[in-house]
């Protein structure tokens, strides 16, 4: 398996592979499917401040990551939000952990300082990932969002990143 920067010819997988995720009620709150063009539209609005990675294996597209803008205020541009998703027939395989470990050494050298996330605190493998790669868990929002119907808590992880981590 091998990372490189997400292409806007990727935004098909990419939309795929979140659906995916979305299908099995422990990855998001988004209720809505992702559409090619919406995945298209973030990744133009992003490209150049945030990075996005696509993981191929024999050249397929099997995972993603991709950092966002956390808040609007300044003081939060050295600040991201990310995921990571992976296409339910390469999972725990490596394609996450290779996806966000990019994502994170692309995200340091784009100058940001620190990535964040909230992950469904039953999501014990997205917990680990992080854990793995140096996330820490910093709290829990309880009652985030409901997945049909019923309250889940969430977990908030992040990781510093170049000047901010030492």
């Amino acid at each position: 398996m091998t990372a490189r920067d997400a292409t806007f010819d990727d935004a098909g997988t990419i939309a795929e592979i979140y659906n995916a995720g979305l299908a099995t009620g422990a990855a998001s709150f988004d209720a809505t499917p992702a559409t090619v063009d919406e995945t298209l539209e973030e990744l133009r609005e992003n490209v150049g401040r945030y990075p996005a990675i696509v993981v191929t294996d024999n050249e397929r597209v099997v995972a993603f990551a991709s950092a966002s803008r956390y808040r609007a205020h300044p003081c939060y541009d050295g600040v991201a939000d990310f995921s990571v998703y992976v296409a339910p027939d390469s999972q725990r395989r490596g394609a996450g952990r290779l996806a966000l470990a990019t994502l994170a050494q692309r995200a340091e050298g784009l100058g940001l300082r620190k990535l964040v996330s909230r992950i469904l605190t039953d999501n014990v493998a997205s917990r680990a990932l992080c854990a793995t790669l140096g996330f820490r868990e910093v709290g829990v929002y309880e009652r985030h969002g409901r997945i049909d119907g019923r309250w889940k808590d969430c977990v908030i992880v992040e990781r510093l990143l170049g000047e901010a981590e030492g």
